[in-house]
């Protein structure tokens, strides 16, 4: 039996062709590793850095049941596979994973897993949304850095000043969202991902980084 209630996999990149990159892989890999009969979550709708692939019926393909399917194929039971499909940035990961599985299915013991670069900032993301307005028992956050195998030095490099530079903004959003209500409404009032006000401030990836999306 595991030791853990659930497994949160974010996403990390998802090729036209509906592949996935090697670094989500991994991280997939350990979430079979670690689960034990306990649910995979897999979460994000896709990046707004780049167009989402498409199924061949037309539809979109989300990055969340991509990910999912891999995990079917490696044999792990459809019925404990949980995508979230509504998030499409580390913070939306977290808030839509807290409020689409883990408060109504009561999971309060998880483990994270994602990339080496991706870790320092999802950590402080995690810990941040799921302590704001804390439940009778609190969460119980563990976190596992995979490696950043799949990217080439130009890209990871890329891609880890983002984070930094990702990171640096967090702070002040910390500070200021001290209830998932204030988070709310900043997410679909403020952030570009999500508010409609906002959309026209998405910055594509360009170069380098995109690769690493």
């Amino acid at each position: 039996m595991s030791s853990y209630s659930a497994i949160l996999v974010p996403g990390g990149g998802v090729r036209e062709s509906g592949e996935l990159s090697q670094w989500v892989k991994l991280r997939l890999d350990k979430a079979l590793e670690l689960a034990d009969g306990a649910p995979i979550l897999t979460l994000s709708a896709g990046t707004t850095h780049k167009v989402p692939p498409r199924e061949p019926n037309g539809w979109p393909l989300f990055e969340a049941v991509a990910m999912a399917r891999y995990l079917q194929k490696r044999g792990y039971p459809p019925e404990l596979l949980w995508p979230e499909a509504a998030s499409y940035d580390t913070i939306g990961n977290a808030y839509f994973a807290r409020l689409t599985h883990t408060e109504p299915a009561g999971l309060r013991k998880l483990m994270v897993v994602t990339s080496r670069f991706h870790l320092p900032r999802t950590e402080q993301i995690f810990r941040w949304v799921f302590s704001l307005d804390p439940p009778v028992h609190p969460y119980d956050l563990s976190f596992f850095a995979t490696p950043d195998s799949g990217m080439s030095p130009e890209v990871l490099t890329a891609r880890r000043n983002k984070e930094l530079t990702r990171m640096a903004t967090l702070g002040p959003l910390v500070k200021t969202h001290r209830t998932l209500g204030s988070l709310h409404r900043w997410l679909f009032t403020g952030h570009s991902a999500y508010a409609i006000a906002a959309a026209g401030l998405r910055e594509q990836a360009r170069d380098k980084l995109l690769d690493s999306y």
